[in-house]
């Protein structure tokens, strides 16, 4: 798949056919390679589809596959991925890694491909979501941002105040490109993370003002502060709703 020019040369993007209302075009697995390395190293293998695993198979070997959260569109095809390349499969929730390897820590180098990549916890969309940071050029962010649109708060798990402190952390990696879980790749993690917070910021004024005005479960919310989004994204919208509220009643704001 042809990517921008100023998307490092060790990305390749390997797409599922997966896609909808809350997978966009698909989910995106990459295959990162430093020039001249063997090895490659996978992030995301996607859902169980043969093959779309087949597909991302067929750039290796596999040295070490990499999962950003649980969710299945990103996790489902990881154990089968693993028989069919024979490589670990690391994850932050243990439930979903496979070989016995544990993600690397906070911030601890990783140098695998010829690449030197550092987790970066990002939790909020999940708890257990993470980035990884490649040689300070690109980061990886699965579902805490995505190419296109925002993503939802996955309510009890995610949380919103976590959500905000981890756009802050990306908002600090300045002006490398995010390569994200699903839809195109974006110039400025930066900027897309500032962009995020503000309108976490709208949003959650909206929701202020909805409840304000009388709405008194998580539906009424979204049916007055969602009302021009697609009503096929209304369930996940819900869940944001409810860690929006969540983060309200924490903070003292009714």
């Amino acid at each position: 798949m042809t990517l921008p020019e100023w998307v490092p040369d060790w990305a390749t993007l390997v797409r599922a056919d997966n896609p909808g209302p809350m997978t966009l075009d698909g989910t995106n697995t990459w295959v990162l390679r430093a020039p001249g390395s063997t090895g490659c190293v996978v992030i995301d293998p996607g859902p169980l589809l043969p093959e779309h695993l087949e597909r991302v198979a067929a750039h290796g070997p596999v040295v070490a596959t990499l999962l950003t959260h649980g969710h299945p569109d990103h996790s489902e095809g990881a154990a089968r991925f693993a028989e069919m390349t024979g490589s670990d499969v690391l994850a932050a929730d243990p439930v979903h890694a496979v070989g016995g390897q544990a993600l690397i820590a906070d911030g601890e180098p990783l140098e695998v491909a010829g690449l030197s990549l550092r987790t970066f916890a990002t939790p909020g969309h999940t708890a257990d979501s993470v980035s990884f940071v490649i040689e300070d050029e690109a980061v990886l962010t699965g579902d805490t941002i995505l190419g296109r649109g925002t993503t939802v708060v996955a309510w009890p798990d995610g949380a919103l105040g976590d959500y905000l402190t981890s756009l802050e952390r990306i908002r600090g990696l300045g002006s490398i490109p995010v390569l994200p879980g699903h839809g195109p790749v974006l110039p400025d993690a930066g900027a897309v993370a500032a962009f995020y917070l503000r309108h976490r910021a709208e949003r959650l004024a909206q929701v202020e003002a909805a409840v304000a005005a009388g709405a008194s479960t998580p539906m009424d919310v979204v049916q007055t502060v969602y009302a021009d989004v697609d009503r096929s994204v209304w369930p996940a919208a819900s869940l944001s709703v409810r860690a929006q509220l969540d983060y309200l009643r924490a903070n003292g704001r009714p």
